[in-house]
Parts: structure tokens; C-alpha cells; sequence
């Protein structure tokens, strides 16, 4: 299957700490890849340099057929196709969901209003927040608020989707709904990179798990390798902590 994406020695420094270390990785088009590691890892830093919020010092990251870290590169076309869902929601407290998830759409592809509302809306019924479109985000869930600010991802149409521990900011009763919505963007394909700590959710629905440890990907595999016959002793290590 062709890459969607490919990480080529990828290296992100943060003075004289080292966050990603000459990291390479490839993500075929829709397949759904969990990283996985310790807080710190490097996980969140490199999701952020995928979409070009942080500049890398070295490597190559190449969407389609062209390297889209290339310093010359105007980024804003870029993070069109790409979408980014981070732990926090962040979403505007003074707009109602409906103003939420077309404000980009209208303001950045040029959306007229009925065509981003009832795309919102289809979203909406997707992923049963049809009955939300008015309300407003202190009105909401903290799992209906993580739904809406993944809704309101997808209807820029992102090539690619980024999750950033988004169940982390959620109560545990409240994580369910929002990996049920990851579960839906599987099986429509949608090509994903998801960072978690999930471990039993990244087993289920993973089509690969990535181990990262100080900025480094140390072990690549099916979960069903990773997880239980996993090669390297720092990954071993680390699941035994967390399956513990």
C-alpha cells in the first residue's frame, strides 16, 4: 500500500535537549498507526512537527511525493491537509458548536454557510451530536466537547488526522465515546496517527504500534507482537509498568 507518510531521520531539538532523535517512520494511506511510550517520549513534539508547528533540525517528512518540511514551503496549504485534534479541546467558548466547526471551513477554503452547515450537520448525525449544533461548549461533556473539536477537525477535510492523547483530558467514564469516534474514522479508512495511552484501545483497534523512548522509535510492529511478544527490553520494560 502506497505512504501516506514518511518520516525520514527525522531530529527536534529543544536547546541542548534532544526530543526526536533521527526518527524514521512510514504510514500507509488509511492505516492507523498508535504511538505509544512514557510522557515525554516525544510523542506530542512529533506530531506537532508533522503539521508544522515546530520547525525540525534535520530529516525529511514527505506527505504524498513531496517533502513538506523544506523551510521554504508556505505551511498553511500544508496544514489544510492535515488535521490536528490536541488533549485540551479548545474550542471557542463564545461560539455555539454549529459557529465552531465552519468557522475555518468559511473563513480558510471559502465555504458558503449552507454548504459548511450541512456538511457540520452531517458530522454531527455521524457522531451522534446532531441535537448539540446549538449549544455551547460549557453546555457540553468534556466527551461531547472532545467529539465536537474532532467533528470540527474533519470538516476541513484533512488527508490526514493527528490525535494528540485525546482521551487524556477526560474523565474515565467519558474516554469510551470519544475511541468509539477513532473507531468510525478507521473503518472509513481515514489515515491516522494517534498518540495514547490506551493501551487496550491501541491493541483492539491499531493496525501498528510504535514504541517511542527518548525521541527514539524503538520498536515497530502488529499490536499482537508488540504487546505480547515485544523484541526490545525497554519496551518490555515499559509494558510490564503500564499492563501492570
Amino acid at each position: 500500500m502506497k505512504s501516506k507518510l514518511q518520516l525520514k531521520s527525522v531530529s527536534k531539538s529543544f536547546g541542548t535537549v534532544v526530543v526526536i532523535d533521527n526518527l524514521s517512520l512510514d504510514v500507509a494511506t488509511g492505516e492507523l498507526v498508535c504511538l505509544i511510550g512514557a510522557s515525554g517520549s516525544g510523542k506530542s513534539t512529533l506530531l506537532r512537527c508533522i503539521n508544522l508547528l515546530e520547525p525540525i533540525d534535520g530529516g525529511e517528512i514527505w506527505l504524498d511525493d513531496f517533502d513538506i518540511a523544506e523551510p521554504s514551503l508556505d505551511p498553511d496549504p500544508i496544514r489544510r491537509r492535515i488535521g490536528l485534534v490536541f488533549q485540551s479541546f479548545n474550542l471557542f467558548p463564545h461560539l455555539n458548536v454549529m459557529a465552531n466547526i465552519t468557522l475555518a471551513p468559511r473563513r480558510v477554503l471559502g465555504t458558503g454557510v449552507a454548504e459548511a452547515q450541512a456538511h457540520a450537520m452531517e458530522l454531527l448525525e455521524r457522531f451522534g451530536l446532531a441535537d448539540k449544533a446549538k449549544a455551547y461548549p460549557d453546555h457540553l461533556s468534556g466527551g461531547q466537547q472532545q467529539r465536537v473539536a474532532i467533528v470540527r477537525t474533519l470538516a476541513m477535510q484533512p488527508e490526514l488526522l493527528l490525535l494528540d492523547e485525546i482521551t487524556s483530558a477526560l474523565d474515565p467514564e467519558l474516554v469510551g465515546e470519544v475511541l468509539d469516534v477513532v473507531r468510525a474514522l478507521k473503518d472509513s479508512q481515514m489515515t491516522m496517527l494517534l498518540a495514547t495511552h490506551e493501551m487496550a484501545f491501541a491493541r483492539e483497534v491499531a493496525d501498528r504500534v510504535c514504541f517511542l523512548d527518548e525521541g527514539r522509535l524503538v520498536e515497530s510492529g502488529l499490536p499482537s507482537e508488540v504487546f505480547t511478544a515485544p523484541r526490545e527490553k525497554r519496551t518490555r520494560e515499559f509494558l510490564a509498568r503500564v499492563l501492570s
